[in-house]
């Protein structure tokens, strides 16, 4: 298959309805490539994601991945000498000129990274210092803090102990903290990567079916080297793959044509020694 894909096919996502891939796209990766100095590290990405989808990304270690996905909200910025071309577009907005307000920006496509990364603060002020930061009034963030808590299913577990510090949290329930964090901006976009990875099952269950309830709010992009977990809780899946040592997209589609019947030859092959 040819890895400049685009996704234009009907999918039954994982609670059994029917998406249009070719609905309006909440983003729209078009030719985009990633340079560090001299070494390029992703090309010739052509990817899009409709409104309230799971795209999950999958491939070997160092085919770009995450770099593709820091991308997307322009953490890629941050890094020295790190060049991005190409177009990204969040609902229609193209992300990649230089009037373009990041902060507005990292508000609008949250990032939940690998490892849970709570403020060493209180459970309360996780939520509390961004929603300060951008304006919202003390009223406002005592509903939000509670409604988005109740969320990610954490009101329960903490409503009597807001005051004491986020790190006496399990891991499972750091990562929905960071989760709530993010959520609490009333992002368009969500980006995950590998957030389970550092989980104990029962935790990566209870997260997973929190990602999956998200569609219904957010659009969602996943970084997973858990086939099984993109198998379960992704409506389309790209596989990455380094050709003549650069990362691009080899296939990409719906889940269950990905997984079920791949074109190219390397993504079959990697997917099938990894499920079968």
């Amino acid at each position: 298959m040819n890895p400049l894909v685009q996704l234009s096919e009907s999918v039954a996502s994982s609670d059994g309805t029917i998406a249009e891939l070719d609905a309006p796209s909440m983003l729209d990766v078009q030719h985009l490539s990633v340079s560090y100095g001299t070494h390029r590290a992703v090309s010739g990405i052509n990817l899009s994601v409709p409104r309230n989808q799971i795209l999950a990304i999958v491939g070997p270690s160092g085919c770009g991945k995450s770099t593709f996905l820091s991308s997307l909200n322009r953490l890629t910025d941050l890094i020295p000498e790190c060049r991005v071309e190409g177009s990204i577009k969040v609902d229609g907005e193209e992300i990649l000129t230089a009037d373009c307000d990041q902060q507005l920006l990292r508000r609008r496509v949250g990032m939940v990274f690998q490892k849970p990364n709570p403020f060493p603060l209180s459970i309360r002020r996780n939520l509390s210092v961004p929603l300060k930061e951008h304006g919202y009034s003390k009223n406002e963030i005592a509903m939000i803090t509670e409604q988005t808590l109740s969320d990610v299913g954490l009101w329960d577990e903490v409503e009597d102990r807001l005051d004491s510090s986020a790190l006496t949290l399990s891991g499972g329930q750091q990562q929905r903290l960071c989760i709530a964090r993010a959520l609490a901006l009333s992002p368009d976009v969500m980006l995950f990567d590998e957030p389970c990875s550092s989980l104990d099952p029962l935790s990566i269950n209870v997260v997973e079916k929190l990602i999956a309830s998200l569609r219904n709010r957010v659009t969602i992009v996943i970084v997973t080297h858990n086939l099984a977990q993109a198998k379960r809780i992704a409506d389309i899946a790209a596989v990455f793959w380094q050709r003549d040592g650069v990362g691009t997209v080899i296939e990409s589609g719906a889940v269950s044509q990905v997984f079920g019947a791949p074109q190219d030859l390397d993504a079959a092959s990697y997917l099938c020694g990894h499920c079968c």
